[in-house]
């Protein structure tokens, strides 16, 4: 039986890349497009969901938290005027590097200690971070869909059970 985990972290990556389907099929500019919203364009959603995402994989893989959230804010000014098919294939090298991780880890309710600069040292499990990954990824993709009702475009669903269906 699959971990619950693997299988939220498989329910992230469908739903992002979903999503990005989506975008591909709105007129051009509209990625960029500026709104008033809790982001300027869905770009820096988008961005900041690679972001967190980067951060929390090369924390899973050992490195250090604030390390890793360093190393991710660089990753992320990386993709700053890239454009959405650019973003995509980023996104897809992110999911191999988490699939990877996620078929060679055996325990993934081993614990490992976070020390979180922005708050403080938590004792937390392998899965707890993939949850927190697909909860987060959530939470912005929202934004997204709100962003594009404000500029008059439909967008996609993308609830967890949708995906029990579509898989």
């Amino acid at each position: 039986m699959t971990h619950y985990a693997k299988n939220m972290y498989d329910f992230h990556a469908w739903a992002n890349q979903t999503l990005i389907n989506r975008l591909k099929e709105l007129p051009e500019g509209v990625y960029e497009q500026e709104v008033q919203s809790v982001f300027p364009t869905v770009a820096k959603v988008m961005e900041h969901i690679y972001m967190v995402d980067q951060g929390w994989i090369l924390i899973l893989q050992g490195m250090d938290m604030k390390a890793a959230l360093n190393e991710a804010w660089l990753k992320e000014k990386e993709l700053t005027g890239k454009s959405l098919v650019e973003v995509e294939q980023l996104y897809a090298e992110l999911v191999e590097q988490f699939r990877a991780f996620l078929s060679q880890e055996e325990d993934l309710e081993r614990r490992i200690v976070l020390d979180n600069p922005y708050t403080r040292v938590r004792d937390t499990s392998l899965a707890e971070i993939i949850m927190q990954v697909a909860n987060h990824g959530t939470y912005h993709r929202g934004n997204i869909t709100a962003m594009l009702r404000q500029m008059g475009y439909p967008s996609v669903m993308t609830d967890y059970a949708l995906y029990w269906y579509a898989n």
